[in-house]
């Protein structure tokens, strides 16, 4: 068999009851983590400029748009999934050489269960998959350090999950597999240096043209079934070589993933709680401060600190500010929070923030980098003026997979973000509904998230 195939027969397989209480119960988690994040994003200028488009070329009502609206499924899957993606508020995975975004495949898996009127055990069960199949490529076959983005290993977990979500049979699944992943090989330049709108659109782009290859394998198009390891398939050309044995493989990776607690790239996040415990503790002032001290592992360095993928000195967009950790780490100081006011145009620009951010070094310690990615270290060293100087370290932070969120937590987070948006007695109706979603149609989950779009934001 192929490797394509391997994936099919193991998707195929797959039943809700092999997925465990708590890796069920996380999996839900991460479910209104990234519907939180999609509920507050509905006022970004790039989501506005997706769902005119959409409003503008049409398509067959079929799926639900998050905050009301229908159309076909591959652009409900490209509008939810910008939805999701954009305030870069949903969870990551950490393998030493790949990050990833698993919920970024909510989209795909949504659309496709909901034209499949699926149940929510069939929509969890397919979820999971894709969160799998996600973060096992990026464990095994990371892609990162050739130049190509996350969104690599994304075309083949998307499509994964939305061909388990539509019901289709092992040659179909193994086809969608074949044709997402040969198509959607994706430059890492995505996030690299000036960034773009493109960063916070390419994985929806990708789980547009999954759930698209998802639906021509079901019509009976063919793809590569060499994908994986054939002449210039993934593993020659990009990945090289590895083995997974699917077969083997269960469905509890997600347990693995984290939350973010701040609106922040995902490598600053012990850092942040880092540098507010500061802010809280000493009550330090910005005009007291002349110089920050950041030690942080490597990957957090090369990303938003400054070091291979671009300077983080010069900050003018907010997909450049939440890719900044001096940006980061000074409007903390300043405003005692990072959530997405943070990233209005005018706090961006203002004179505070640049010129703290100016005080700021960053630097890898290799012990730290060690210790990545069971850990997320990170040292904030304070000097003051008057010659004293504060610090602080973590190794991890509240929402991190040693320190897992629960639905405490995730209620915070998705009230703080939806109330702006969506009535109250909603946003508890829409919470509640993810709390008991394996006993419910998913079309009962669509029908509360076409209901989210109601107010504009504060």
């Amino acid at each position: 068999m192929t490797h394509a195939e391997k994936i099919a027969r193991w998707l195929v397989s797959l039943r809700f009851e092999d997925i465990s209480s708590q890796a069920c119960d996380q999996l839900k988690l991460r479910v209104v983590d990234a519907l939180g994040c999609a509920i507050a994003a509905q006022a970004g200028e790039p989501v506005k400029i997706v769902h005119d488009q959409l409003m503008d070329f049409g398509g067959r009502s079929v799926c639900t748009l998050i905050g009301g609206g229908q159309n076909a499924p591959d652009r409900a899957t490209f509008y939810n999934s910008a939805l999701v993606r954009y305030l870069d508020f949903n969870d990551s995975y950490l393998a030493s050489g790949e990050t990833c975004h698993p919920s970024d495949n909510l989209g795909a898996v949504l659309a496709a269960a909901e034209y499949a009127r699926a149940s929510g055990k069939k929509f969890l069960t397919a979820l999971a998959a894709a969160y799998q199949v996600q973060c096992r490529l990026s464990d095994e076959a990371p892609v990162r350090a050739k130049g190509f983005d996350h969104t690599t290993q994304g075309s083949y977990a998307a499509a994964a999950g939305a061909a388990k979500a539509l019901g289709l049979d092992v040659d179909q699944t193994a086809n969608a597999i074949a044709i997402s992943g040969t198509a959607f090989n994706a430059l890492r330049v995505t996030r690299t240096g000036t960034l773009s709108h493109w960063k916070g659109l390419a994985y929806p782009n990708t789980a547009f043209g999954a759930i698209h290859a998802a639906f021509l394998a079901k019509r009976g198009i063919t793809g590569p079934p060499e994908v994986f390891e054939g002449n210039k398939g993934f593993m020659e050309a990009i990945a090289g070589p590895f083995e997974i044995d699917w077969q083997q493989e269960d469905l509890e990776r997600v347990k693995r993933t984290i939350v973010k607690k701040y609106n922040a790239e995902i490598h600053s996040q012990a850092t942040l709680e880092g540098t507010l415990e500061l802010r809280a503790t000493y009550g330090v002032k910005p005009h007291e401060i002349e110089s920050i001290q950041i030690d942080t592992f490597d990957v957090a360095f090369h990303i938003i600190g400054g070091g291979e993928e671009g300077d983080k000195s010069v900050v003018r967009t907010k997909e450049e500010a939440d890719h900044s950790l001096p940006y980061m780490v000074a409007v903390a100081l300043l405003d005692g929070q990072v959530m997405p006011a943070q990233y209005r145009a005018d706090r961006i620009v203002a004179d505070d923030v640049q010129g703290l951010m100016q005080r700021i070094t960053v630097q890898e310690l290799p012990e730290f980098s060690a210790s990545f990615p069971d850990e997320m270290r990170s040292r904030i060293t304070i000097q003051l003026k008057d010659g004293g100087n504060l610090w602080v370290e973590r190794k991890d932070y509240e929402g991190f997979y040693t320190n897992p969120v629960n639905w405490e937590g995730a209620w915070r987070k998705f009230n703080s973000l939806g109330q702006s948006f969506v009535e109250e007695e909603t946003l508890q109706a829409l919470f509640e509904a993810v709390q008991q979603l394996e006993r419910l149609r998913i079309d009962q989950l669509t029908e509360l998230l076409a209901k989210t779009g109601g107010r504009s934001a504060d």
